[in-house]
């Protein structure tokens, strides 16, 4: 092997840095190389002081024997020469000089300590102190310390006033952060009713219904901004919301679209006015935000401007005998019914020459929103002016009274309402008169109790002489239903009565009862508009005004009942009609006792 040629070999540590950490993923974390401050502080902290002089000479054994161990096994013949040489060599470690000065500086302190305890118990050595010159004016003691007073309280000022700083910067990033928050809730809240889509540095939402299939060509958009005009070293009102909206200017304020349904005979007046799609102007309700009104507002716009269009179109495209006008924003309508008796020929055939279902299906007129809107309109004011004749009639008459009781479930072209006419007190005997009353577009259905059906016109005055004349029926009715209470016999009876004096609207009824006796008999004639007259008849033999004839000489003929006697109705005692009667007929009836 001694003719090899020697090679030099570098070897390097493979790892220069300690690995702190490796990450799931194989990264690894090394920690940072110390300084040389911090390395020789590492080192200082592994000296030990307590150790002699011994461990030197130990040491330098030690170092000794390490170098001896790097160096390998030698050849023997060197061992002998190293064993030869002096055994005296320097040390090894290179922390000897910096122990060596520690301890020189032990030293001097320890001898400063002796000194300062001389000085202190003043056994030994005594300090005197030195003169000095007086200062100058300028440098006064007392102004030198108001000059350092004023140094410190000015560093101080300085402290505190950066300390302010900080905080009012602390104070005003902290108001901004919750801003910004509360702009996020908000938005959130308002992506929660609304559609809402990003397009750059924009919010956009949607007010449109084509989502819900309408082909209205408007875009409905709104931007969502962030509302920036407050001042943040003034206080937060309330009602501050740092969200804010912009509607396009044509949906901003309200808009509602009027029906008003007229008629131009003479004799027949405007039926009205019907706002539809109105919105009233409520205040916000608590804990709603502002945005929520501004926004269903908008699309209330958008919703009336898209009827509309519909409605003119549809004005347009309707072919009736007098032509529908649109101008601006109000469309004129005359529709006028249409009819046909047998309808088209080839309807009625079948084989090849009829109608197929395409064609028939084409043919059924279907209406459009137009005539809808117009017959619901119609319907609404029929049914409120039904409702206002019905109570107007309940206010003004008090006997008999009249109740009305409308149907929670109505259609939108139909509304049904059970009118009852009763007297105060006996309600129980007097039910003769029930009226059903179906409210159409352009009619009123009356059915009566027993099945008849009526049918009136929208004309208010047709329908209050109606009831008229069902109230007075009334008393009638009462006065037979009492007589069969009261044991009384009925003798005639009818709601339509020829004789007498007519009536200006419907006509009088009128009944005749008698007493179980037989010898009193009670006449009632009741009218819409001249009221009620009762005439009681009386025995021939309590007349005494009455002539004698010649013709009638037996006294079998004396127990007949004579004329009739109008009783004045306006001084009985009674709270109503049927409350009068009532004491009449006891007074005429025979006493059983």
């Amino acid at each position: 092997m001694s003719g090899v040629r020697a090679v030099r070999i570098s070897i390097e540590s493979a790892c220069e840095k300690q690995v702190q950490e490796v990450g799931l993923d194989g990264t690894e974390t090394y920690l940072q190389p110390l300084s040389m401050s911090q390395n020789l502080a590492r080192l200082a902290q592994r000296i030990d002081f307590s150790q002699g002089s011994g461990s030197e000479e130990e040491e330098a054994a030690g170092a000794e024997g390490d170098a001896q161990d790097w160096a390998g096994a030698g050849s023997s013949a060197d061992q002998d020469d190293e064993e030869g040489l002096v055994k005296f060599q320097p040390s090894l470690w290179p922390w000897d000089s910096v122990r060596n000065n520690l301890r020189s500086a032990l030293t001097e302190m320890c001898v400063l300590y002796d000194v300062l305890s001389i000085v202190r118990d003043k056994k030994f050595m005594t300090l005197d102190p030195v003169s000095q010159d007086a200062l100058p004016p300028k440098q006064n003691p007392q102004t030198l310390q108001l000059i350092s007073k004023k140094k410190s309280l000015a560093g101080a000022a300085q402290i505190l006033l950066k300390g302010a700083e900080r905080l009012t910067k602390s104070v005003t990033e902290n108001q901004e952060n919750k801003l910004q928050r509360d702009f996020n809730s908000e938005l959130l809240r308002l992506r929660q009713h609304w559609k809402l889509r990003k397009v750059g540095d924009k919010i956009l939402g949607d007010l449109s219904y084509r989502s819900a299939g309408s082909l209205f060509p408007h875009h409905g958009t709104f931007e969502v901004i962030k509302n920036t005009d407050i001042d943040l070293d003034k206080k937060i009102p309330e009602d501050y919301c740092p969200l804010d909206v912009q509607i396009p200017s044509d949906l901003e304020g309200s808009a509602y679209i009027k029906v008003s349904i007229q008629k131009q005979a003479p004799d027949i007046g405007d039926l009205g006015t019907i706002n539809l799609f109105k919105r009233p102007l409520s205040k916000s309700k608590p804990g709603s935000p502002h945005w929520q009104t501004k926004l269903e507002a908008a699309q209330n716009v958008l919703l009336c401007k898209e009827i509309f269009a519909q409605l003119s179109r549809e004005a347009v495209q309707i072919k009736s005998q007098i032509p529908h006008i649109v101008v601006k924003n109000q469309i004129i309508s005359q529709p006028f019914p249409t009819s046909a008796p047998f309808g088209h020929k080839r309807m009625r055939l079948s084989g090849p020459q009829a109608f197929d279902k395409n064609e028939i299906n084409s043919l059924q007129s279907s209406d459009g929103l137009l005539e809808k809107i117009i017959k619901q309109a119609k319907h609404i004011f029929l049914r409120s002016r039904t409702a206002a004749t019905i109570d107007s009639l309940a206010s003004r008459i008090e006997d008999p009274q009249i109740q009305a009781h409308w149907s929670n479930i109505n259609d939108v072209y139909e509304s049904s309402v059970k009118v009852l006419i009763t007297s105060q007190g006996y309600e129980q005997i007097c039910k003769s008169i029930q009226l059903q009353l179906n409210i159409g577009v352009e009619q009123i259905r009356v059915v009566h109790r027993d099945g008849r059906v009526i049918t009136l016109s929208h004309q208010e005055q047709e329908l209050q002489d109606f009831l008229l004349s069902q109230m007075s029926q009334h008393q009638v009715h009462a006065v037979q239903q009492l007589a069969k209470v009261m044991g009384w016999q009925v003798l005639s009876f009818g709601n339509h009565v020829g004789l007498g004096s007519m009536e200006s609207t419907g006509n009088a009824s009128a009944v005749m009862v008698a007493s179980p006796s037989g010898d009193y008999a009670i006449s009632v004639r009741n009218g819409p508009e001249s009221g009620s007259k009762i005439m009681v008849q009386f025995p021939r033999n309590q007349c005494k005004d009455l002539p004698k004839s010649d013709v009638l000489q037996d006294s079998k003929w004396n127990h007949l009942r004579g004329p009739f006697r109008e009783v004045q109705w306006n001084k009985m005692e009674g709270r109503n009609f049927v409350y009068k009667m009532e004491p009449l007929m006891s007074a005429l009836s025979p006493c059983l006792l």
